[in-house]
């Protein structure tokens, strides 16, 4: 089959209207509510109300069962009020999870569970991927395919870290994210850690350079309503000191996206790593602000108003493991886990990955518990330092 030229396998695309608004998601907020989901379960961003938890879709195959399993996972979580944030990226099981995204979105809509005004949708784009539809094309074959042999990109713009910047390329990706979600808005696009994959191949100076562009296009799908908001979803980069090589001032990324979009940009969230081992986000004082320094990364982001969502808050359940101090009484590994990092100021929600129905209803359960007031979260922090 020449995926160059083939239709998409996605039969009878009808792109789903809209995108997540200050009602609907209010909507969504009293719906749960009257489920059994604790109000202070919901926070505020830009006046639209997002979940304490959210969905990640990272992990898992490309088969039908791990479709199926998805699809069924963002439904229930939905349904149940718990969630009204979907966290994916193109190259997640070869844009299978993006798929089921779209699947389980239409419905969602179709059976009137909820309206697309009510859920949060966010992708990522710059790492290469192939189709998991066509599974006997690698990713070096599909990018040539599909990119270098016309002369959308050249084989030098992928980095050592096998991540693209040049426009063309971001461009065809949200379209293909549009596409493969059955959208046509997305609620935030992340450029998925290009510092990360560049820092080895090029300059500082140089990496702004790029990511100015990457900007551009964002604010361009912004002026077309393609995309609602834009950001930068990290790995290392927010969490190291400032003197090595790999660190980045989100400062130095706003005044960015100032320039290119003007005072109201859409560059408004960050995602990075979060959890009981990798807690420099909450720790590291790493960033400056107006010159105001000795500031953490969360600290940061409440000063320049960026949305914070916060991956692998398990470690990918390798803190199942761990031993973890008591506080509040809680003798549930997995609410002693989340509760930390869900609580933590300046955060809007954890990322969770799940797609079996016993970890989905776990984590329906946890939205029943109200995250930790301030003083709770400051007297289990204290039991953890």
């Amino acid at each position: 089959m020449d995926i160059s030229t083939s239709k998409s396998l996605v039969s009878e695309y009808r792109p789903i209207h809209g995108f997540a608004t200050p009602e609907g998601t209010q909507k969504f907020k009293e719906n749960a509510i009257k489920n059994g989901i604790a109000n202070s379960h919901f926070r505020s961003f830009d006046n639209l109300n997002f979940s304490s938890l959210g969905m990640g879709t990272y992990l898992g195959q490309i088969t039908a069962e791990d479709d199926r399993d998805m699809e069924n996972a963002i439904y229930e979580c939905v349904k149940s009020g718990a969630m009204n944030i979907i966290d994916t990226a193109i190259n997640y099981r070869s844009m299978k999870s993006e798929k089921n995204i779209g699947n389980a979105m239409k419905k969602l809509i179709d059976d009137d569970v909820v309206s697309r005004d009510q859920v949060f949708i966010s992708t990522k784009n710059g790492y290469i991927t192939n189709d998991g539809d066509y599974p006997t094309i690698d990713v070096l074959e599909y990018m040539h395919k599909m990119f270098i042999s016309q002369g959308i990109i050249d084989s030098k713009d992928i980095s050592s870290g096998y991540n693209v910047l040049n426009p063309n390329y971001i461009r065809k990706c949200i379209d293909k994210s549009l596409t493969n979600m059955q959208l046509d808005t997305i609620d935030l696009v992340y450029v998925h850690n290009a510092y990360e994959s560049w820092v080895e191949d090029i300059t500082r100076s140089d990496f702004d350079q790029m990511i100015r562009r990457v900007f551009q296009v964002y604010e361009e799908y912004r002026s077309k309503n393609k995309i609602r908001y834009y950001g930068m979803a990290t790995w290392t980069c927010f969490r190291l000191p400032q003197n090595e090589t790999g660190y980045l001032s989100l400062e130095d990324m706003v005044r960015i996206a100032e320039d290119v979009g003007g005072e109201d940009h859409g560059f408004r969230f960050i995602q990075l790593p979060y959890n009981l081992a990798y807690t420099e986000a909450y720790l590291l004082k790493n960033q400056s602000v107006d010159g105001d320094t000795e500031l953490s990364i969360l600290e940061a982001c409440n000063r320049l108003k960026i949305g914070v969502f916060t991956s692998v808050p398990l470690l990918q359940a390798k803190l199942f493991g761990a031993k973890i101090p008591d506080y509040l009484g809680y003798n549930n590994q997995l609410l002693k886990i989340i509760q930390i990092t869900r609580s933590t100021p300046n955060i809007l929600a954890p990322l969770i990955g799940q797609k079996k129905l016993q970890h989905v209803k776990e984590n329906i359960e946890l939205a029943k518990v109200a995250p930790l007031d301030n003083s709770e979260f400051n007297n289990a922090i204290k039991i953890f330092k």
